[in-house]
C-alpha cells in the first residue's frame, strides 16, 4: 500500500496534477462563485508557466544533480551497483529491451566495467506489477550489458526491489554474502543524493558515480544568453515541466524517506 500511495498522492502536488486540481475547483465554482473560479484558473496558469520556465526547472534540477559531481578519475571498487528505472521490457511490438532517458546508467556501468573499475556489476531492480508485465528491470539491464560486452559471469541480478530503499537493503545482503566492501553506485545524477544517503544509512561504502545529467554548463550559459534564448526560456515547454517534476519527486522522496527513518 505504501508503494502505491507513494506513487499516487504526490501526483496532485506536481505542477500538472496541481493545475488539474485547480481547474476542477474552478469548474465547480464557476457558476456560483465566478471570482474564485477565476482565481483558481489564474493559479493553474501560474503553476504551469512557472513549472515549465527554463530558469526555474534547470535551477531546481541543478540543485540535486550537482551535489555529487564525479571526480576526473573514479577510484576502483569491488563492484559496480546499478539502480533500476531505466528500461522498458521487450513486450510486443518492441523487438527487444528498450532504454529510457535514464538508460545512460546501463551504458555507464558497462563503460566502468570495461575500464576495469570493478570486476562485478550488481543490477538492482524488480518490476512493479501495476506498471506493466515483463521481466524484472535487473533482467532487462543484464540483456543490455551482455550486448555491450559484459560477460554473464560478471553480472549479479537483484530482481526483487521496488524502490530505492529496497535497492539498498537487498544489495546490502549481496555485499555481505560476498564480503564486498566498497562499491561504485551508478544512477541518474538527479537520483543520486537520495540514493547515496539511503545506501550509506545501510552501512554501504558507496562511491557516487552519477550519470544522465540533465543540466550542463552549456545549458546554464544559455540562460544568460541572447534575447531569443531569454524568450524561449520564458515560454512553456513540456520537457522542462517534466524535468521540474522529476526534481520535485526527488525532494518529496527525501522528505518521505527521512520521515520513515530510511535516510
Amino acid at each position: 500500500m505504501f508503494l502505491y500511495l507513494s506513487k499516487l498522492l504526490p501526483l496532485f502536488i506536481y505542477p500538472l496534477g496541481l493545475a488539474c486540481v485547480l481547474l476542477v475547483v474552478a469548474l465547480v465554482m464557476l457558476w456560483k462563485r465566478p471570482r474564485r473560479a477565476a482565481v483558481a484558473i489564474s493559479l493553474a496558469l501560474v503553476v504551469l508557466l512557472v513549472g515549465s520556465n527554463g530558469w526555474v526547472s534547470r535551477s531546481l534540477v541543478r540543485s540535486l544533480e550537482w551535489q555529487n559531481l564525479p571526480p576526473a578519475e573514479l577510484p576502483n571498487a569491488e563492484a559496480i551497483v546499478v539502480l533500476g528505472g531505466s528500461t522498458k521490457p521487450a513486450l510486443p511490438p518492441r523487438p527487444s529491451v528498450d532504454l529510457m532517458e535514464e538508460g545512460d546508467r546501463v551504458f555507464y556501468a558497462a563503460q566502468l566495467y570495461q575500464q576495469k573499475k570493478a570486476p562485478l556489476v550488481i543490477l538492482s531492480g524488480g518490476r512493479i506489477e501495476w506498471y506493466g508485465r515483463g521481466p524484472s528491470e535487473s533482467a532487462d539491464m543484464a540483456v543490455i550489458l551482455s550486448q555491450l560486452g559484459v560477460p554473464a559471469s560478471a553480472i549479479i541480478q537483484e530482481p526483487d526491489s521496488l524502490n530505492t530503499y529496497e535497492n539498498a537493503v537487498n544489495v546490502r545482503k549481496i555485499l555481505d554474502a560476498r564480503n564486498i566492501g566498497r562499491v561504485l553506485l551508478v544512477t541518474s545524477a538527479l537520483h543520486m543524493p537520495r540514493s547515496l544517503l539511503i545506501f550509506k544509512r545501510q552501512g554501504i561504502a558507496a562511491i557516487p558515480a552519477p550519470t544522465d545529467f540533465l543540466v550542463t554548463d552549456n545549458e546554464l550559459q544559455e540562460l544568460q544568453g541572447s534575447p531569443q534564448s531569454t524568450l524561449l526560456n520564458l515560454l512553456p515547454d513540456a520537457d522542462r515541466l517534466q524535468q521540474l517534476t522529476r526534481a520535485l519527486k526527488e525532494y518529496v522522496g527525501l522528505i518521505v524517506y527521512r520521515l520513515r527513518g530510511w535516510l
